[in-house]
């Protein structure tokens, strides 16, 4: 778990919340824009926009293999690649944003890309995708450096769900966790789960904010967050930057919740307005070295940890899962 010794390091970060439009890349990244011009007015240097933000999200298992194939591109040669990357360098700035790759004849990924301001790219493909049928897991840890010096990983919604995940991503010297989802409000037989937002809620909104407001900080959305995010931030000795959509996704309302941990699982910033937000807050180094996750990775004792590589027969694809729910 390698680390950077300067403790004075700061990095000023941005959580971003949005309602994207199912295929309609033109106006997903027309709002991406609008919120990296306001971030970098503000001095942030690294900022995070939802999965599939670009491309859209829940509408996609409803899609033929032909209808999947038209919406998505190749990573790093699709348009949105090339305009994410220089969104980033004419705004000096680095930009996570999400959408489905193509990655051969019909072979996609749910992809993170994260372009940097000197025109380098990371991608991330989902290891747990349940999207679509044709939507492959992807079977790559993502781990790299920022240019102010700070060392991030990056996982996607489901990733974030299996502690083992965010652990290797830890071991490989991330600071900072990119943890970009579509989730809250989710459809579930499980009563002890989310489940759904009545639609007429978000319609009303601007007239009744508090209802709206209400489910996004209860169980549906913030409460069930509570559960198990800063968990993986605290247990890790990481900072942890959520990024989620909000409002109309399909058949479900997404809760935003828009957030940013420290590494001892506190919120730094955060958001439950029912409507595209940003929230922004300044990381310090100097927290990472003493939390009590690192402390804790320091005691491991991998000997006893071989059983965690052998396979149980418990073992379930999670799109399966998913739709057991």
């Amino acid at each position: 778990m390698p680390a950077n010794l300067n403790s004075s390091r700061h990095l000023r970060v941005a959580s971003v919340q949005m309602e994207s439009l199912p295929g309609d890349k033109k106006a997903n990244f027309q709002k991406i824009e609008s919120f990296v011009q306001k971030a970098a007015a503000r001095g942030v240097r690294l900022i995070l926009f939802p999965e599939c933000c670009i491309t859209g999200y829940w509408f996609i298992r409803n899609l033929t293999v032909e209808q999947l194939a038209a919406l998505a591109e190749p990573v790093p040669d699709g348009a949105s690649t090339r305009q994410l990357v220089e969104l980033a360098r004419r705004h000096n700035i680095t930009i996570g944003a999400g959408l489905v790759e193509a990655a051969g004849e019909a072979v996609f990924h749910n992809t993170y890309v994260i372009a940097l301001p000197n025109g380098a790219m990371h991608r991330h493909r989902k290891l747990h995708a349940f999207e679509h049928a044709s939507i492959q897991n992807g079977s790559e840890f993502t781990v790299f450096d920022l240019p102010e010096g700070w060392r991030v990983g990056a996982l996607i919604c489901y990733d974030c769900n299996l502690i083992e995940n965010v652990r290797i991503t830890a071991l490989r010297g991330a600071e900072i966790l990119i943890a970009p989802h579509q989730t809250g409000a989710v459809r579930s037989r499980n009563p002890h789960l989310m489940g759904m937002i009545d639609r007429r809620l978000w319609e009303n909104r601007h007239a009744d904010p508090e209802s709206i407001e209400r489910e996004f900080r209860g169980d549906k959305g913030r409460g069930w967050l509570m559960r198990w995010l800063p968990s993986r931030a605290h247990d890790n000795g990481l900072f942890l930057i959520f990024s989620n959509g909000v409002g109309v996704d399909d058949d479900e309302i997404r809760t935003g919740n828009a957030m940013i941990l420290d590494p001892y699982g506190r919120i730094l910033a955060e958001t439950w307005k029912a409507e595209d937000a940003m929230v922004v807050a300044d990381l310090d180094a100097s927290l990472l070295a003493e939390s009590s996750g690192r402390k804790w990775i320091r005691a491991r004792r991998p000997d006893l940890y071989t059983p965690l590589t052998v396979p149980t027969g418990l073992e379930c694809d999670t799109r399966k899962l998913k739709f057991e729910e």
